[in-house]
């Protein structure tokens, strides 16, 4: 089959690659509807996490379930399904305290690769969500975004406790941070600040929900989110971001007695105790447990009340992958979609 794979940062490839196939009675091997490229993705394209050799790549899917083991029971061939972008069991005690992305079976599924025709997904009673039926087109790249962006944004909003009542602000205008925004208007939050230099992303922001935008970096953006919440700054905060810059900028922004959500991949970010001992804040993140959220959302989805799939502004054949990842890396996409 045809898959994407990374051979060194800035060298991505469409090669035939080996088809998956089943080796364990708990999974499935789901032919790709459609697929994408992830803001983590760029990590490796950039030369900041090692390619140590010729790396399939992808996390993110949905699609048509073709083959499962003879323990699957949660789904079968035919079905439309969507995944998490971490395989969990759904039966251990940490998948039963609501942390699917911490299952002690848990497979992260850049191990497999699903920017590719067909892809092997384990665990798949713990991992595979089936659709009320065959999708519309038009729902597709919605119910993609559920696999990681969407859901790992809501789990940011959810960390942070966005509600009703709350002043909400989102560090990181990319997808999850945009997702974050959709989610914290869905659990009613108050007021949405959405920080962000990019006029499409801003405007994106105001759709899904933002109420305010503030372009200020650092120092200065902590100063405009307090001035916005009446000098006391968020109740809740998301970091979407992953570097030292944005964590800080996002605990300095969060009122004391607040929550901050942070979901950005995480690279080389040292927090100071002191100041963290001082800021009197709740910090609550990592590897977003979507399985968790994956019913509500596809409900969301399939009853039209979100359309979490208007990231995806580019959209291309698998075989241009490459150009796909050029595009988000060189900031001309917010997220890129491949169809196989």
């Amino acid at each position: 089959m045809r898959g994407v794979v990374m051979h060194a940062p800035g060298d991505v490839r469409v090669e035939e690659i080996d088809g998956p196939k089943i080796t364990a009675p708990t999974d499935a091997i789901i032919r790709l509807s459609a697929t994408c490229v992830c803001g983590s993705d760029l990590w490796p394209y950039r030369g900041v996490d090692a390619v140590d050799q010729p790396t399939p790549m992808g996390h993110e899917y949905v699609g048509i379930v073709e083959e499962v083991g003879s323990e699957v029971r949660n789904v079968k061939p035919g079905q439309f399904v969507v995944g998490s972008f971490v395989s969990s069991d759904g039966t251990c005690e940490i998948c039963r305290a609501g942390y699917p992305s911490s299952c002690v079976h848990r497979v992260f599924m850049n191990e497999v690769g699903t920017q590719a025709e067909r892809a092997l997904i384990p665990n798949a009673d713990g991992t595979l969500v089936a659709t009320p039926g065959m999708p519309d087109a038009d729902l597709i790249p919605s119910l993609l975004a559920a696999s990681d962006v969407l859901g790992t944004g809501w789990f940011g909003a959810v960390a942070a406790q966005a509600g009703p009542g709350k002043r909400v602000a989102v560090v990181g205008d990319g997808a999850v941070g945009l997702l974050a925004v959709l989610a914290a208007k869905q659990l009613g939050a108050e007021q949405i600040i959405a920080m962000s230099r990019h006029e499409s992303r801003q405007k994106l922001a105001r759709e899904f929900g933002a109420t305010d935008i503030v372009t200020e970096r650092g120092d200065e953006g902590v100063a405009k989110v307090k001035e916005l919440t009446g000098g006391l700054g968020a109740h809740s905060v998301v970091e979407a971001v992953g570097t030292q810059e944005s964590m800080q900028q996002a605990i300095r922004s969060t009122r004391p007695g607040g929550n901050v959500g942070f979901v950005g991949v995480n690279h080389d970010v040292a927090l100071s105790g002191e100041e963290l001992f001082f800021a009197q804040v709740n910090l609550l993140g990592g590897p977003a447990p979507v399985r968790q959220y994956l019913p509500e959302l596809i409900d969301l989805i399939w009853e039209r009340k979100i359309n979490p799939g208007k990231v995806f502004d580019l959209t291309l054949p698998l075989e241009q992958a490459a150009e796909g990842y050029r595009a988000m890396d060189e900031r001309r996409a917010i997220k890129t979609l491949l169809t196989p």
